[in-house]
């Protein structure tokens, strides 16, 4: 609920007046990021280490969509749509191949392999706003028991990222400790992080899907479309290539036609 009244207020400032719209929609869905999780073919992607190192699941980031539009229709078979939807997912994960120990110079990550010791843990979030504007075409109008409908425009998404809590410091390898047994193990220091980047980014978008009537100004409405939103890093996670929010959603709603 708490999402659904951020987005109407968002509304109310960004349509100067309901009066011009023709369709109000609520809309809800599914939203599966298409981030590519391949450390060998995107070894400097923030996604793909997060994946290799962590305990994370694409079906971590997969989740909740939440939206309304205005839509304003220039003829019976043509439209403009003004939509805004809102996706955020945080999770906490642990280090996979590592496990860490306290010295009196700090906390350090020896290979899981070898020891058995603490967890070393932290937080992935991403959110994504995609603002759209879109041009929707309604091949049989908009007075028939069935409506179909595509389209596609663009827009610009609010995102951010951010990472906190325990992070092993892979370039700092000046670190051995000399195990009785081992030898000389290599071990990294852990540091603790809280970092954050936002930004807004040119985006764009196409869909397809179809209205039911239900009754005089109530139709249902479902969807398939798919965002493409892949802004740079320019901060906290400088030196990673640019983040993929791009994916497809799949969406229902409730129209109230005007």
């Amino acid at each position: 609920m708490k999402k659904l009244t951020v987005l109407a207020i968002a509304f109310l400032v960004l349509v100067p007046s309901l009066a011009f719209a023709d369709i109000f929609s609520l809309r809800m869905g599914y939203f599966w990021p298409r981030a590519n999780t391949d450390i060998l073919t995107n070894p400097d992607s923030l996604w793909a280490i997060e994946f290799d190192q962590m305990s994370f699941k694409m079906s971590d980031y997969q989740g909740g969509l939440y939206g309304l539009s205005y839509e304003y229709f220039i003829s019976n078979q043509i439209s403009m749509a003004l939509t805004v939807e809102t996706y955020s997912k945080s999770r906490p994960g642990y280090y996979l191949d590592y496990v860490q120990f306290a010295f009196e110079e700090g906390d350090f990550a020896f290979p899981y392999e070898f020891y058995d010791g603490a967890s070393i843990t932290h937080a992935f979030g991403v959110s994504s706003i995609p603002v759209q504007v879109s041009l929707k075409i309604a091949p049989l109008g908009r007075k028939t028991r069935f409506i179909p409908y595509l389209g596609g425009g663009v827009g610009f998404n609010f995102w951010s990222v951010k990472l906190y809590g325990e992070m092993v410091n892979f370039a700092d390898d000046s670190w051995v400790y000399d195990d009785p047994v081992l030898g000389e193990v290599q071990i990294y220091p852990i540091d603790i992080v809280n970092g954050r980047e936002k930004g807004a980014e040119f985006s764009y978008h196409a869909f397809g899907g179809f209205d039911f009537p239900i009754g005089y100004r109530l139709t249902l409405m479902a969807e398939v479309r798919y965002h493409y939103s892949k802004p740079a890093f320019k901060e906290w996670f400088l030196g990673f290539e640019d983040f993929d929010l791009s994916g497809l959603a799949l969406t229902a709603g409730l129209n109230y036609w005007f």
